[in-house]
């Protein structure tokens, strides 16, 4: 079935002739999928650096890992927008509500054909079809366990600040080391966690700053607090919390001295 074919069904205003399909994809420095788990997608999406949105209507897709896989983040009124300094572009965006139920649920397979992100929808209609729809609307996963921890920033600061029981709950359970991968640059840093609070402690600083970290803190002076954005969160090693610091120690440094953070990355020591 038809993408525009479906949400015709839910709302007859809207026609391919008078919809443009955002495709938001990596541009670089953020990736749209973390924008909209965060619950930020919304207000991301409104600023363009062209004048992108010049159709009454745009539909919202939003690449996910697997190959030709859009999450639907709904259809969005057009009311215009405003030229903002340092020529970027402001528009004013507005959900439709008759097509919501289906926001972060469908799932659509549309094989891009180019990098071109904005497109006219009667133009590809055809092969911007339903590929599945979610039970309901995907948000931060459960913990995964972990060896499978894999944090955006962005996911992060929600995890915290929702304060998510089964991440809490598994993070503050252990000490031991975790890496901290710049996406931007690709260097890393590797720190740890120990006592009380565990890893869950820790992290919860990184979710507001540069946790107290001497070079992170140094990256922050220089580009600003925005870097961050760009930092992915991993769980390289677990210990029991009552494990002693100079173990927890030696597991670090045994890890920066393996993936070589002092020489290439942020680790100073």
């Amino acid at each position: 079935m038809r993408i525009v074919d479906l949400l015709h069904l839910l709302d007859p205003a809207v026609v391919p002739e008078g919809t443009k399909v955002h495709l938001a994809s990596w541009n670089g420095t953020e990736n749209p999928l973390d924008v909209y788990l965060s619950g930020d997608f919304y207000e991301w999406q409104r600023w363009q650096t062209r004048r992108n949105f010049e159709r009454r209507l745009v539909v919202s897709l939003i690449a996910l890992p697997e190959t030709d896989q859009w999450l639907f983040a709904g259809v969005h009124l057009s009311r215009g927008c405003e030229a903002r300094e340092g020529g970027d572009y402001y528009y004013q965006l507005q959900e439709l509500p008759s097509c919501s139920e289906l926001n972060g649920r469908l799932v659509a397979h549309f094989k891009r054909p180019s990098r071109q992100s904005y497109l006219k929808a009667e133009n590809w209609k055809d092969l911007i079809v339903l590929s599945h729809v979610l039970p309901k609307q995907m948000t931060i996963v459960q913990f995964p366990g972990f060896k499978s921890v894999d944090l955006a920033k962005s996911e992060l600061e929600v995890i915290v600040k929702q304060n998510l029981e089964s991440w809490r709950t598994a993070l503050s359970s252990v000490a031991g080391v975790y890496l901290i991968s710049d996406i931007a640059s690709g260097k890393l840093y590797v720190g740890s966690a120990t006592g009380e609070g565990g890893i869950w402690q820790r992290w919860c600083q990184y979710s507001v700053g540069h946790g107290g970290n001497v070079e992170l803190k140094a990256l922050f002076d220089e580009h600003g607090p925005d870097w961050a954005k760009g930092f992915r969160f991993s769980v390289l090693e677990i210990a029991d919390t009552h494990a002693s610091n100079d173990e927890i120690l030696m597991r670090e440094n045994h890890w920066k001295r393996i993936l070589l953070s002092r020489a290439h990355g942020f680790n100073a020591n």
